[in-house]
């Protein structure tokens, strides 16, 4: 029985992780998905701003933040094409805490004439990175 199968991680800008791994959780656009070694093709959508968390082949966790794309399952290798894609390692929290009170001052001196949602989407972009950071720093 197949123990490990292939991943690739993608971004436009670079190639993130390409390697063997246990199994993967990620965040599609229905929910989260587990996928295991022999599990049954799918194509999906990955939700805007979620993450990727694999146990490598050596037995370690590891978390990438990602926002929109595309999950491909095949029997021996899964491919994530994703819009953007950082390794949580690579995120920085003092700048993330910084650009979240950022915005949330913005939300607040907020009047009529501020672009609201796209504040709102920055944010969420923000919390989701700074979430990454939590689950990573617990495990």
């Amino acid at each position: 029985m197949v123990m490990t199968y292939q991943l690739n991680v993608v971004s436009f800008e670079t190639n993130i992780f390409s390697g063997l791994v246990k199994k993967i959780q990620i965040t599609g656009s229905e929910g989260e998905l587990g996928i295991y070694p022999g599990h049954t093709p799918l194509l999906t959508f990955i939700k805007q701003s979620g993450y990727i968390c694999f146990l490598n082949n050596l037995g370690k966790k590891e978390y990438v933040y990602i926002s929109g794309g595309i999950l491909e399952v095949q029997p021996f290798e899964v491919t994530v094409l994703a819009d953007i894609a950082i390794r949580a390692m690579d995120l920085d929290k003092n700048f993330i805490l910084e650009e979240k009170r950022k915005y949330e001052e913005l939300i607040k001196k907020s009047d009529e004439s501020t672009d609201k949602k796209n504040i709102m989407q920055k944010l969420k972009v923000i919390l989701a990175k700074l979430h990454i950071i939590q689950i990573m720093e617990r495990s």
